[in-house]
C-alpha cells in the first residue's frame, strides 16, 4: 500500500527544490486532470471504435476490401501532416494564452491559423484527387485492390477538405480545456458514419448498394456533419473561443512566430512518422492481400489502446500549456505525472483483455480462419506493446503542450522513419518470422520512444521553452 501512495500521491510528483509554489492536493489533481481527459479520451476512442466498425462492415464484403480501405490510410495521414502539425502549434499556442489569461491573443491564434487551415485544405483536396493512383501504387496496392483503393481514397479526400477545418477549430477548443466539444462533434460524426455504413456497403432499404465506395462515401458524411458542429461551437460570441470575438482577423508577427515555432518541429515529427508508417505499411502490404488484411484488423483494434493513450495526451498537452502559462512548472511536471498514472491502470485492463480475449475479439472482424489464427498471435504481441504505447503518447503530448516539438521530431525521425522500417524488413524477411516479425518491430519501436521521451521529461529543460 506505501508503493502504491508513492506511485499516485502527486507530493511524489515534484521534488521540492523544482517546487514554485503550493501545490493542490492529489483529489483536486486527479480531478483536474480527468475533467479534462475523459472527454478527449472518449473522444479518441470511439473514433478508433469507428474505425474497427468500418472494417468490420468492409470485411463483411472480402478480405480484399478490407485491404483496399487499408491501404488508404498511410497516404491519407501523409496529406493531412501539414494540418496535424499547425494544430500542435494551434493547441499549445491557446494554451499557453489561456494560462496566461489572455483571451484576445488566444483568439488571434485561432482566428489566423483557421484562415491557413482553410487553404490547406483546398491544396490537400486538389492534390490528392490528382496523385491518388501513384500514391497508392506506391503504397503496396496490388492490382486486385487498386480499383477500389484508388476509389474510396478520392471519395474521403472531399470529407477531408472538411475534416482540416473542423480539426483546427477542435485544436484552438482543447487548448483552453473544452475537451467536451470535440468529443460531442466526433460523437455524432462518428455515429452518422456508421448509419451510413449500414445502408451504403450493402444497399439496405431505399440506398444504393455500394460497397466499398459506400463506406468512403459514409465517412465523408461523418467529416462533414463534424466540421457543421465545429463551426457551430464557435459561434457564441461569449464563449472563449469565437469566430465574433473582437480578435483581429489580420497576421501578426508574434502569434505567427509562436505558432511556427512549435508547427515547424511538429511538421517534422510528422514528416518522419509518416515515412516511417508508410514505408511499414509498404513491407507489410508485400507480404500478401490476407497477411496485409490480418494486419489491418489487429491495427484496428490497436487504435483502440492508442485511443486511451491519446485522450490522456490531449489532456496531459492542455495542463502542461496552462501551467506554464501561469508560470508553474512544478504543476506542469505533475500534470504530466498524473496522466502516466491514471493511463496505467487502463493498460493494465487491455492487457489482460487482450490475451484472454484475443480470437474473440478478431472474430469480431471477420470470419476467415486464417485472419483469425494469424491475428490471435499478433494481439498477444499487442498485449505487451500496450503500457508503453499509451505512456509515450502522454510524454510526447506533455513535451508538444510546452512547445517542445523539436525534441519529439528527433525521437520520430530515430524511431519511426528508420529503426522501425529496417527492424520490420530484417524480421519479416532475412529472420523469415512474416507479420508476427513486422509486430515486434512495433512494439520495440515504443519501447524505443517511451525510453527516450521519459529521460528527457525527467531532465525538466522543457518547462524554459517561451511561447
Amino acid at each position: 500500500m506505501q508503493l502504491l501512495h508513492r506511485l499516485f500521491s502527486c507530493r511524489y510528483m515534484v521534488k521540492e527544490k523544482d517546487r514554485v509554489g503550493e501545490l493542490p492536493t492529489s483529489q483536486e489533481a486527479y480531478k483536474k486532470t480527468f475533467r479534462l481527459a475523459w472527454p478527449s479520451m472518449t473522444e479518441s476512442v470511439l473514433v478508433c471504435l469507428t474505425g474497427a466498425v468500418d472494417t468490420m462492415m468492409v470485411g463483411s464484403i472480402s478480405p480484399q476490401a478490407i485491404s483496399a480501405v487499408g491501404i488508404t490510410n498511410q497516404p491519407k495521414f501523409i496529406l493531412l501532416a501539414l494540418i496535424f502539425s499547425l494544430n500542435v502549434g494551434i493547441t499549445a499556442v491557446v494554451a499557453r494564452r489561456k494560462g496566461e489569461g489572455n483571451q484576445d491573443g488566444a483568439n488571434r491564434c485561432f482566428k489566423q491559423t483557421l484562415i491557413i487551415s482553410t487553404i490547406l485544405a483546398v491544396l490537400l483536396f486538389l492534390l490528392g484527387n490528382l496523385i491518388a493512383e501513384p500514391l497508392l501504387r506506391f503504397a503496396g496496392a496490388k492490382n486486385d485492390i487498386i480499383g477500389d483503393a484508388v476509389l474510396y481514397f478520392r471519395i474521403i479526400m472531399v470529407g477531408i477538405f472538411f475534416n482540416s477545418i473542423g480539426l483546427a477549430i477542435n485544436a484552438a477548443q482543447r487548448g483552453v480545456g473544452n475537451t467536451r466539444i470535440s468529443m460531442t462533434t466526433n460523437l455524432t460524426a462518428n455515429i452518422v458514419n456508421v448509419i451510413f455504413n449500414y445502408f451504403l456497403i450493402n444497399g439496405i432499404w431505399i440506398f444504393p448498394k455500394w460497397g466499398v465506395a459506400g463506406a468512403a462515401v459514409a465517412t465523408a458524411l461523418g467529416n462533414f456533419v463534424a466540421f457543421l458542429m465545429a463551426v457551430w461551437s464557435v459561434i457564441p460570441k461569449k464563449r472563449y473561443i469565437s469566430l465574433f470575438s473582437k480578435a483581429k482577423w489580420s497576421f501578426d508577427k508574434l502569434t505567427m512566430q509562436s505558432v511556427t515555432k512549435v508547427s515547424l518541429s511538429a511538421c517534422a515529427e510528422q514528416v518522419a512518422m509518416r515515412i516511417g508508417f508508410f514505408l511499414y505499411a509498404k513491407i507489410v502490404a508485400d507480404l500478401g492481400t490476407i497477411p496485409f488484411a490480418t494486419h489491418q484488423v489487429c491495427m484496428s483494434i490497436m487504435s483502440i489502446s492508442f485511443g486511451f493513450g491519446d485522450g490522456f495526451g490531449v489532456a496531459s498537452a492542455t495542463l502542461v500549456g496552462q501551467s506554464l502559462g501561469a508560470k508553474r512548472p512544478d504543476e506542469a511536471r505533475m500534470y504530466g505525472s498524473i496522466c502516466q498514472r491514471m493511463a496505467l491502470i487502463v493498460s493494465t485492463v487491455l492487457f489482460v483483455l487482450f490475451i484472454v480475449c484475443r480470437r474473440q475479439i478478431v472474430g469480431l472482424f471477420t470470419t476467415d480462419a486464417t485472419i483469425i489464427e494469424q491475428g490471435a498471435v499478433l494481439m498477444i504481441i499487442m498485449a505487451f506493446t500496450t503500457h508503453a504505447q499509451t505512456s509515450q503518447v502522454i510524454i510526447t503530448g506533455a513535451l508538444r503542450g510546452a512547445g517542445d516539438a523539436m525534441h519529439v521530431a528527433i525521437t520520430s525521425l530515430l524511431s519511426i522513419a528508420i529503426i522501425r522500417p529496417i527492424l520490420t524488413w530484417i524480421l519479416c524477411y532475412p529472420v523469415g518470422w512474416g507479420l508476427p516479425g513486422a509486430w515486434i518491430g512495433v512494439m520495440l519501436d515504443q519501447y524505443l520512444r517511451l525510453i527516450i521521451n521519459y529521460a528527457h521529461f525527467q531532465k525538466g529543460k522543457w518547462t524554459k521553452i517561451k511561447l
